[in-house]
């Protein structure tokens, strides 16, 4: 479980394919403090440390993964959102993140507005996730607030803060983002429609 507030950035270093598995090594100064088996989010989705060397460390992706999120997208030397997972004893300042992305959206528009960042989204109604206006939003593992909720798309508002310490300042119009839908909305959506 994660909160959607971002630690740092990991760097990608290599990516290696194995069968219908894509192992990722990444760099991070914190990798020191990891260990084997430890979930970690990355650009939202949850992936398990399998090895570490100093401040590298490798996670693996399967099948299922690859398809749903856009870690097929990766290349090595881009930066991706890194997330160690939620401690119980600690204030949740973000919103419930549970690491399991339920599709992607595409960036169909940026700009900057009086110091600020708006995006916007476009994604498949197809899968029945729904956003409301001022309702939580994880993008690429960013705990966010909805603005301008539409059926198959959104935007948000990014203080100057979250665009420099994030990758949402690498973000373009076109690219690929994971999304993971608000957990509670997704179980009264699932309740209403028993």
């Amino acid at each position: 479980m994660f909160t959607g507030i971002i630690e740092s950035t990991s760097k990608i270093i290599a990516i290696e394919k194995d069968q219908s598995n894509i192992h990722f090594t990444l760099e991070n100064k914190l990798a020191a403090e990891f260990k084997v088996d430890q979930s970690v989010s990355h650009d939202g989705v949850c992936l398990t440390v399998v090895e570490l060397n100093g401040n590298q460390y490798k996670v693996t992706a399967i099948k299922e993964t690859l398809e749903k999120t856009n870690l097929s997208t990766w290349k090595a030397g881009g930066l991706v959102n890194m997330e160690r997972a939620m401690l119980m004893n600690a204030r949740l300042d973000g919103h419930i993140v549970q690491g399991h992305v339920d599709q992607i959206a595409t960036c169909i528009e940026k700009s900057q507005q009086d110091g600020s960042w708006v995006f916007s989204f476009r994604y498949n109604p197809d899968s029945n996730n729904v956003t409301i206006e001022k309702g939580s939003i994880c993008i690429n593992g960013v705990s966010l607030t909805v603005v301008n909720s539409k059926t198959d798309s959104f935007s948000v508002a990014i203080i100057p803060y979250t665009y420099e310490h994030t990758g949402f300042k690498y973000l373009q119009v076109d690219d690929k983002v994971n999304l993971e839908f608000d957990v509670i909305g997704k179980y009264v959506k699932r309740l209403m429609s028993l």
